[in-house]
């Protein structure tokens, strides 16, 4: 038992030494990834970091290429491989030097033979291990999760992926986003490629349907990150609750309708996932009520299916319990019921099941709607 509270200890210290992960993401080539980690790089090191260049790919871009000057630089290393000289990023030259973060472009990329690891995504695993902060930058087309989407797309099959846990890893994602008439312009004034490729990417991968789509997948996976992020990091006290709503209804044919079309018209203004939730206690039971009012409540259980409700049914006599419970269990901030025949004031002196209800709402922080 010593030995497993040691382990742990040991690994957590390890995880708060671990560096930490920034990724640019972008629809394509040319959306100024690169441009951006080194406008930051230049940021930081006037603040005093100690941030180097481990890789960067100017693409022989001028605007990309004055931003390098300046930068504390790591030189690559030479590998040879079937008698041709191929510069690679020197992974053991930052492992050695050590600085506080690295600028790692082309994520995607697939390294040389001879090298460590066998793809640049591996190596910044390593740095980060080591402790050593980076920033990198990545294309949509390049996730592994996607690709097939991609292919559709572009009609181009992408060979260098990156696995999706890479992006689940990132403590930081940045979307660089432009439209699709931006992003041909910048392409025309040969800011992206060398002027004899400007008319076949113009043919091919930058037509306004394309950059469009893959415009939308940058958007998606960053939304999609974030809100992981959220649901795993943000602790549910301080959390920004979504809306959620519980309708809760009876046997009692006038008010369920009104209940579930009530609760339907807000789930839809607040564009939220609704529950509606019949409790069928003892005295509800099919052999108690009448053939109408079941009759009555099968329809009704239609009708919030059919307008988008989860709809559940629980036996029991124990309502207020299995409200607040469907309440805890669904996340719900907004329970709504019908009006209650007797005068509301009426009932919250005399029912203790209303009583009840009340405070543990109030407890938890959820709303109670009196739909009339």
């Amino acid at each position: 038992m010593k030995d497993d509270s040691v382990k742990k200890f040991l690994e957590l210290i390890k995880k708060s030494r671990r560096g930490k992960l920034k990724i640019y993401i972008g629809m394509s080539a040319g959306v100024g990834k690169t441009y951006r980690m080194l406008q930051e790089s230049h940021a930081l090191l006037r603040s005093g970091i100690d941030v180097c260049i481990g890789y960067v790919e100017t693409h022989k871009r001028a605007e990309t290429e004055a931003l390098v000057a300046g930068l504390p630089l790591i030189p690559r290393k030479n590998i040879f491989y079937r008698g041709k000289e191929i510069d690679e990023m020197d992974l053991q030259g930052i492992l050695n030097r050590h600085p506080e973060i690295v600028v790692v472009d082309e994520l995607a990329h697939t390294n040389a033979e001879g090298s460590k690891n066998a793809k640049r995504w591996q190596d910044v695993f390593d740095l980060l291990e080591a402790g050593i902060s980076v920033i990198s930058a990545v294309n949509i087309q390049h996730l592994e999760s996607i690709n097939e989407e991609i292919e559709h797309i572009t009609g181009i099959n992408v060979t260098e992926r990156i696995p999706d846990k890479i992006l689940e890893i990132a403590d930081e994602i940045v979307n660089i986003d432009l439209t699709a008439d931006e992003l041909v312009t910048r392409l025309k004034e040969g800011k992206i490629y060398d002027k004899s490729k400007i008319e076949r990417a113009l043919e091919n991968f930058f037509q306004a349907d394309k950059i469009l789509q893959l415009r939308e997948l940058a958007l998606k996976e960053v939304v999609h990150q974030v809100e992981r992020k959220i649901q795993t990091e943000i602790p549910k006290s301080i959390k920004l609750r979504p809306e959620r709503f519980l309708a809760c209804i009876s046997s009692n044919a006038e008010t369920a309708g009104v209940v579930i079309r009530k609760t339907a018209r807000l789930a839809s203004y607040y564009r939220s996932p609704w529950v509606v939730l019949y409790v069928q206690s003892d005295a509800e039971s099919f052999d108690k009520i009448k053939l109408d009012k079941q009759r009555h409540l099968i329809n009704h259980f239609k009708l919030a299916t059919e307008l988008g409700a989860e709809v559940i049914k629980i036996k029991s006599n124990q309502v207020t319990q299995s409200i607040i419970n469907m309440a805890t269990e669904k996340e719900i901030t907004t329970i709504c019921i019908g009006k209650p025949h007797l005068n509301i004031f009426q009932v919250i002196m005399r029912t203790a099941i209303f009583n009840q209800l009340l405070r543990n709402l109030a407890s938890q922080e959820i709303d109670l709607v009196i739909l009339s």
